[in-house]
């Protein structure tokens, strides 16, 4: 019997974290998130999500985007980063935290980019 639409994801969203829904650190969901040399390293031996994080994020993404284009709930998205984060395989960019992170041009374009999802 088909019902007319693809089968839903093996793996339950919340599986994927162990069940956690918040991240370990504050983690605004306008952060923007880059792979670190570590990351690109160690991108073949990751989880499929992991994997695909670490490619999406050569460039900078929102939490939001990341959670939108891997199709998964944002508290999700969130606990995967911040996993990530502790572990040094992505860099984590606070909005407004210092001079060293994107500028209002870049986060301009991120905002734009959540627009048209």
């Amino acid at each position: 019997m088909s019902f007319g639409h693809e089968p839903g994801p093996l793996v339950r969203p919340y599986a994927m974290t162990g069940g956690r829904t918040r991240p370990r650190n504050d983690l605004p969901i306008e952060a923007l998130v880059t792979t670190t040399p570590a990351g690109e390293q160690l991108e073949f031996l990751a989880t499929p999500e992991r994997r695909q994080i670490f490619s999406m994020c050569r460039e900078f993404r929102s939490v939001a985007e990341i959670a939108a284009l891997l199709s998964v709930p944002l508290g999700v998205a969130r606990v995967l980063v911040g996993d990530l984060a502790d572990e040094g395989l992505v860099l984590v960019h606070q909005p407004g935290a210092s001079n060293d992170g994107p500028d209002l041009a870049l986060l301009e374009k991120v905002l734009s980019g959540l627009r048209n999802l």
